[in-house]
């Protein structure tokens, strides 16, 4: 089969690779209609370059139909379409029972120190073959996969995998206050799909913040209030906008969808293409032990929000000693929420929403609908924000 694989730092080809097959009797295997492109895999691109194998599959946003299932999956059958979410997991250990099935105890990757394995997602989530190809192996069939109406586009549910997810936690992790205002950091396919659920909820204020044009222009036509980045370079000054906005206070509540390549810090960019560049067990300890992450959206966000108030965390950080602002933090009392989100969790919250009123938009949420021969061309594409790329999926 085709599948978009890793092959170095910006290196991404679409190869003959070996068609998955059942391993375990809790397997599934899909072929693959439509995948997703998501920021996080742009991390994979460049940042965790140190944790890919030359040949490693990528993505984990992916819908497909059943071809075939293990011997204990009982729930799907052939021909079944469905919705595989991002993360790997069982549905009935403790952590999975309680919601977080991110940290699902029977697929954790223990000798990384990582929780639940995720799809092509580097050794630290168990190197499993990832979902950019045309077929896919589902471990853990028994619980993950969602089952979903035929006859209507993928684009109506593909989200479902990630995106929607992802957003709703950082809504919901945010806890904006009646009345209250949320700002958002990062207006690509996270934080602009956070700012249309909190729309949703009927959050009085959303500020949107990014410095690529097409995405304010986005955001803003569906009643997000936008901040231009590049008008607010200066120290401070993001955070003075903010605060002009509410009562001189900040907001009550801010979503960093941004994470480890924040646009502003030249230091910490270096110290990434360096650990990006030198050879295996070095680069790991580099990036694993060292400061690798770019701060400045959770600085601002830190700046941002009101004391007393709640950073919600969706953007990837993978840093361990980098230098955080704690008695900033401390004094003035801002509540930190954060993890990859627990798709199985959020699905019945968000499922009733997915109907022909559309009202997250996700019907013309994508900007490009791409072959998955053109991966290599979306990589470069979405890195570079070029040709208004904000969401791309491709069609195996």
């Amino acid at each position: 089969m085709k599948a978009a694989v890793w092959n170095g730092r910006h290196d991404v080809r679409v190869e003959n690779v070996p068609d998955p097959s059942i391993e375990k009797p809790t397997d599934a295997v899909i072929r693959v209609t439509s995948s997703g492109l998501c920021g996080s895999d742009l991390h994979l691109y460049e940042v965790l370059a140190p944790f890919m194998t030359p040949g490693d599959v990528l993505g984990h946003e992916p819908m497909g139909v059943v071809e075939e299932t293990g011997s204990q999956v009982t729930g799907l059958a052939p021909g079944d379409r469905v919705v595989v979410p991002f993360q790997i997991s069982c549905g009935h250990c403790f952590m999975c029972e309680r919601g977080l099935q991110t940290q699902c105890e029977t697929t954790q990757v223990r000798d990384q120190g990582s929780g639940a394995a995720l799809f092509g997602y580097t050794k630290l989530y168990g190197a499993v073959p990832g979902a950019q190809a045309e077929y896919l192996r589902v471990p853990q069939a028994q619980y993950g996969p969602i089952k979903v109406p035929s006859g209507l586009p993928d684009d109506r549910y593909l989200f479902l995998s990630d995106v929607l997810p992802t957003a709703w936690q950082a809504v919901e992790y945010a806890e904006v206050p009646d009345g209250g205002t949320l700002a958002v950091l990062g207006l690509g396919p996270i934080g602009e799909m956070a700012c249309r659920i909190a729309l949703h909820h009927g959050v009085s204020q959303v500020i949107g913040i990014d410095l690529v044009p097409e995405r304010l222009a986005r955001a803003r036509s569906r009643g997000v209030h936008t901040l231009d980045l590049r008008q607010h370079e200066g120290k401070g000054e993001l955070g003075d906008a903010v605060r002009e906005l509410t009562e001189g206070r900040g907001a009550d509540s801010v979503v960093d969808a941004v994470g480890m390549e924040a646009h502003g810090n030249s230091a910490a960019r270096l110290a990434q293409n360096a650990a990006a560049v030198l050879p295996g067990k070095a680069a790991e300890k580099v990036a694993q032990k060292a400061s690798v992450d770019r701060l400045a959206a959770f600085e601002a966000a830190i700046d941002m929000v009101r004391r007393g108030g709640t950073i919600s965390l969706s953007g990837v950080y993978g840093g361990t000693v980098d230098p955080v602002p704690m008695l900033t933090l401390f004094d003035k009392q801002i509540r930190l929420r954060m993890g990859q989100a627990n798709v199985k969790h959020w699905a019945p919250d968000i499922l009733p929403l997915l109907t022909d009123d559309d009202p997250l938009g996700v019907d013309d949420f994508a900007t490009h609908h791409l072959p998955l021969d053109e991966a290599a061309r979306a990589y470069e594409m979405f890195q570079r924000k070029e040709d208004g790329a904000m969401k791309v999926v491709f069609r195996p």
